[in-house]
């Protein structure tokens, strides 16, 4: 088996109107910034499926020797210099299962849709874990 490029989609379900969001970059760059209306906001990765079920590129961070995981920048980080807002949203994607790894490898998008907001009402940030669990489309 060979490495695979496959893509990841993240879903914003209900981002905050008005605010803006982006992937984060290696070099901490926004990447296909877009101001949220209210409506659900997606973002396409593009990441490495190594032989041995690890993801890289240029869009996955690590932690320790098995945490991966993609940023979602919000506000200032995304961009916007005039926002109240200076936040990234860690999601995980070490734990995808292996039957979507190989789905992926077969040409499906996979896809985890995400909680926009935090208890308060403003954008959701840190660690955000998954509405529901990744999906192959």
């Amino acid at each position: 088996m060979a490495r695979t490029d496959i893509r990841l989609r993240l879903t914003i379900q209900d981002p905050v109107p008005g605010v803006r969001y982006s992937l984060q970059g290696k070099e901490s760059e926004p990447v296909g910034a877009a101001t949220a209306s209210g409506a659900p906001l997606s973002f396409e990765a593009p990441v490495t499926l190594n032989d041995d079920g690890r993801l890289t590129g240029p869009f996955v961070r690590r932690e320790g020797s098995t945490r991966r995981f993609v940023y979602i920048a919000i506000g200032k980080h995304a961009g916007d210099p005039d926002s109240p807002w200076d936040r990234r949203a860690k999601i995980d994607i070490h734990d995808i299962p292996f039957d979507l790894l190989q789905a992926a490898r077969d040409g499906r998008i996979l896809e985890v849709r995400l909680p926009g907001r935090g208890r308060d009402g403003s954008p959701a940030c840190a660690t955000v874990r998954p509405l529901l669990p990744w999906a192959g489309i």
